[in-house]
C-alpha cells in the first residue's frame, strides 16, 4: 500500500463542515479569508474545510481554534464579489484528509499539516440499502418536476447507486452530532458509511 501523499494547505475552519461532492455556501467578509479566496479562485486551488472542535470561526485576537483531525477539500465552483469586501462562493466537496498539525500562516490564515485519504471505490448500494437511494431519488425527482433543482444543496450528477456519493449526502443532511458525522467522514469504507448512515435514520 503506497503512502499517503502529504502537503501544506491552507484552512478554512468551520463548525459545520463538508464531505466529498457537497455543496458549502459562503459569505467571506474576513480581511485574511477574503485574500484566501481571491488567490484559490485566481489559481483554481483548492483549500481545507476544517471542523472547528474549540473556538471560533471569526477570527478572536489570541486564540487558537482547537481542530478536529478529519476534514475535505473544497474547490471554488461559483464565485461573486457583492462588494469590494463581501465574496459569496459555493464550493464543492473534494478529497478528504487528515489533519497532523495546525501551522500559522500569511494573513492570519490557518495552514495544516495533512494527508489525503484516498477519493471512495465504486460500490454500488446493496438491495438492503436501496430504500434510502429511493427516497432521494424522489426527493430529486420532485425538485426537477417543480423546477427547482437548483434550489437543492448537491450537484448532478447524482450517483443514486453508490454506497459513498448517497451515505454522503445522507451524512451532511442529517441531524447529528458533529462527533457523529466526523465518524462517517473518516469512514474509509463506503458501504460500511451507508450502513451507520441506515442505523443512525433508524434510530431518528
Amino acid at each position: 500500500m503506497a503512502p499517503a501523499v502529504q502537503d501544506t494547505i491552507p484552512l478554512f475552519p468551520l463548525s459545520q463542515g463538508l464531505f466529498p461532492d457537497g455543496m458549502l455556501q459562503l459569505q467571506i467578509f474576513e480581511v485574511r479569508y477574503l485574500d484566501l479566496i481571491k488567490r484559490c479562485q485566481q489559481q483554481q486551488q483548492p483549500f481545507g474545510v476544517a471542523w472547528i472542535q474549540q473556538g471560533s470561526e471569526v477570527q478572536v485576537p489570541g486564540q487558537v481554534p482547537t481542530l478536529h483531525d478529519h476534514g475535505c477539500m473544497a474547490h471554488i465552483r461559483e464565485f461573486e464579489p457583492l462588494q469590494p469586501n463581501l465574496f459569496r462562493i459555493v464550493c464543492q466537496g473534494g478529497l478528504r484528509f487528515q489533519l497532523h498539525e495546525v501551522l500559522p500562516g500569511p494573513y492570519g490564515v490557518w495552514q495544516g499539516r495533512v494527508s489525503y485519504t484516498a477519493q471512495d471505490p465504486p460500490v454500488e448500494v446493496p438491495a438492503a440499502l436501496q430504500a434510502y437511494a429511493d427516497r432521494l431519488g424522489k426527493v430529486i425527482a420532485s425538485a426537477q418536476q417543480q423546477g427547482v433543482i437548483d434550489k437543492l444543496p448537491m450537484f448532478a450528477p447524482y450517483h443514486l447507486d453508490q454506497c459513498g456519493w448517497l451515505a454522503n449526502r445522507y451524512a451532511e443532511a442529517m441531524p447529528i452530532s458533529v462527533a457523529l458525522k466526523l465518524q462517517l467522514l473518516a469512514e474509509s469504507d463506503p458501504l460500511k458509511r451507508l450502513e451507520t448512515v441506515s442505523r443512525f435514520m433508524q434510530d431518528h
